[in-house]
């Protein structure tokens, strides 16, 4: 399995793709956002680690280029703990972020947990569409509609409100749309009300109304029934 391994630092670069070779991965590197862009078009590698600091484009750059006409699985690699950093690498569609520092076993761990998640999800596979109430989600080209017009969600949105309309009228604990969206246990699930927000100001519906995204407090997340 390929992986294209970005990072203007040299150092952090050699040592990332020492420890993904030892994974047994086959490591595609590139020291800038524009020499990125360049191997991710000619390798068509299976995921893509992005540093997020880089000259020519940075990563956030480099993102969007590959968004715009691909679902490569993004692991965006970042020294901001800031999370509006955060948020803006995911809302440009990375499947998940690193800080630095980090471990190398722990960079491992998280590109293993996209990798299975982008294999298994429902929403990534040519299936039917699914409608809840007012809701049309076509998990094939990853559109979402509510009454007939379309809403602009990102890749992170559309798995939350996947799960969510699956089991519309269910509560389902933070834990299970954490490691669903995310693909591990003990994802951020402040990251999670925050994305949750967004959903709900883009639904234009209230919480507790029919399509609106209910709270339960100390457990979990539902989509009302219409």
């Amino acid at each position: 399995m390929k992986v294209l391994v970005v990072d203007d630092d040299a150092d952090l670069l050699d040592l990332t793709s020492y420890a993904l070779r030892r994974e047994g991965f086959t490591v595609i590197p590139a020291s800038d956002g524009q020499q990125a862009v360049e191997r991710w078009q000619r390798e068509a590698p299976d995921l893509v680690v992005l540093d997020a600091n880089m000259p020519k484009l940075s990563g956030y750059e480099v993102c969007e280029r590959i968004r715009k006409t691909s679902a490569t699985p993004v692991v965006m690699l970042t020294a901001r703990g800031d999370e509006g950093d955060v948020l803006h690498g995911l809302e440009l569609g990375a499947d998940d972020y690193v800080t630095k520092p980090f471990s190398a076993k722990q960079l491992v761990a998280r590109i293993k947990a996209v990798l299975r998640r982008c294999q298994t999800d429902p929403y990534r596979q040519p299936v039917s569409q699914l409608t809840a109430g007012a809701l049309t989600l076509d998990l094939q080209s990853h559109e979402a509609l509510k009454d007939g017009a379309s809403m602009q969600l990102t890749p992170l949105e559309f798995r939350i409100l996947y799960m969510l309309a699956m089991n519309e009228g269910r509560v389902i604990p933070y834990v299970r749309i954490v490691e669903y969206v995310w693909g591990y246990d003990g994802g951020d699930s402040s990251l999670l009300k925050t994305h949750v927000s967004h959903i709900r100001s883009k639904l234009g519906i209230g919480a507790d109304a029919p399509g609106g995204i209910k709270a339960v407090p100390g457990v979990g997340y539902s989509l009302v029934k219409s």
